[in-house]
């Protein structure tokens, strides 16, 4: 295949030797960490890690985009499979299992977790191991999207990792809508490519729906 014509359009937005030079690692296949492994994947990632011990259920199937023929596989599994089929030259390893501190993993992160104190688990272990770090969160119609690149961004990052008891808790029917995971992941895939560019990055972005409201903090 012709690379250069396959990355054309994209070629002055995402630099291809920056890109060919990173190794990413995805915590969290679920909702929003499967379409961040998708979009890496068209956008011509080179190495691709995934991490998650879950299996696929008939709930995920519309929150988190798998298909009917996934059922019962593991996740990493079936993202791994689509991510090959959009590029198949990409090396990808699959990690069906927890998150463990001694695992090696790439210069970038993208945390796709649904819990804070992992959030909390995961920065602890790979706070000095990578130059890119990039949180998702979201609730139903309500997402945030944390960047690290920066020294300011690595002082500011901690101060959002509130305790459980402090999480907004959701009803089980309200957690997870399809559209607002892909725009998650688009925002966290944005700032990666201005990253990437030597751009300014936002360092915590908020964007409510429903109130049709976005915020912007940088420190």
């Amino acid at each position: 295949m012709n690379t250069s014509k396959r990355y054309s359009r994209q070629r002055d937005i995402v630099p291809a030797e920056r890109i060919a030079a990173c190794r990413v690692t995805v915590i969290g296949v679920g909702a929003i960490g499967r379409q961040v492994a998708l979009q890496l994947a068209a956008m011509g990632i080179s190495w691709l890690q995934l991490i998650d011990f879950d299996v696929i259920e008939e709930s995920n199937l519309a929150s988190q985009g798998y298909l009917e023929d996934d059922l019962g596989k593991p996740k990493v599994a079936a993202t791994a499979e689509l991510c090959k089929r959009i590029n198949s030259g990409l090396e990808i390893q699959q990690v069906n299992d927890r998150f463990r501190r001694s695992m090696e993993i790439g210069n970038a992160v993208f945390c796709c977790v649904d819990s804070i104190d992992i959030r909390k688990l995961i920065w602890e272990a790979v706070k000095g191991r990578v130059s890119f770090y990039a949180d998702g969160r979201m609730s139903a119609e309500v997402l945030r999207v944390l960047t690290v690149c920066d020294s300011a961004s690595r002082d500011y990052y901690p101060t959002t990792l509130f305790s459980a008891e402090q999480a907004y808790q959701s009803t089980c029917t309200a957690k997870t809508t399809i559209y607002c995971a892909n725009i998650a992941a688009g925002l966290m895939l944005a700032q990666f490519s201005k990253w990437l560019r030597g751009l300014p990055v936002d360092s915590d972005l908020s964007l409510n729906f429903l109130a049709s409201e976005i915020a912007v903090f940088s420190p």
